[in-house]
């Protein structure tokens, strides 16, 4: 009997090295609860420079861009906000997912770790030249869907290299996206909900499942 048990053990240990050599453990939670707040700051933000209400009858499209043409000076106060977001929470992402690797005795960044990484950057690296591409043809209103919809396209691609819950998270926001494209005065809501709410929500469960 405990010989047969010596085998059991000996099997779960195999297993859980395979694991850890092709999947990227250290990914931190707590790192998607801190970027859900700051994406939910950044948004308040927006809805205060544009002074409308999430839940008014006023689109966001109607102050930034009256009539088909875009208010410069608001559109570039807010790609800056959202730039410096963006900016703080992928550095974020990356202390705090060095913090738990260390953690776990792992390295943050070895051969799955950069597997990881450019299955993500790839359709992100796709999607910011889109968006590029629609804002110089000043179709303005589907930026916001298409920043959604390219980050699930890349949470789903890299998923592979991670937690396996992740990709229920890319197809939520590639959800989310689609629908953003639909409703596109509620984009900016709808990117909140996203960016927000689901990144804090999936980071707790990532964080007590995984980490706790």
């Amino acid at each position: 009997m405990n010989q047969q048990q010596a085998h059991l053990d000996a099997i779960q240990d195999i297993k859980k090295l395979m694991e850890r050599s092709s999947k990227f453990s250290a990914l931190s939670g707590f790192a998607g609860v801190v970027v859900g707040f700051f994406a939910l700051l950044s948004i308040g933000i927006s809805y205060n420079l544009l002074e409308i209400s999430p839940f008014g009858q006023t689109s966001y499209l109607s102050v930034l861009a009256p009539n088909g043409i875009i208010n410069t000076k608001i559109f570039n106060i807010i790609a800056l906000n959202f730039g410096i977001v963006l900016l703080v929470s992928f550095l974020t992402a990356i202390w705090l997912s060095n913090k738990n690797a260390i953690k776990k005795g792992e390295q943050i960044w070895d051969h799955t770790s950069k597997r990881m990484m450019i299955h993500f950057l790839i359709p992100m690296f796709a999607g910011g030249i889109y968006c590029v591409i629609l804002f110089i043809q000043n179709h303005i209103a589907l930026i916001i869907p298409a920043t959604i919809l390219f980050y699930g396209l890349a949470l789903l691609n890299a998923s592979k290299y991670t937690h396996d819950d992740i990709k229920y998270l890319g197809v939520l926001m590639i959800i989310l996206g689609l629908v953003a494209s639909v409703y596109i005065d509620y984009a900016l809501l709808i990117w909140a909900i996203g960016f927000g709410l689901l990144h804090i929500l999936y980071g707790s469960f990532i964080y007590i499942k995984y980490e706790k």
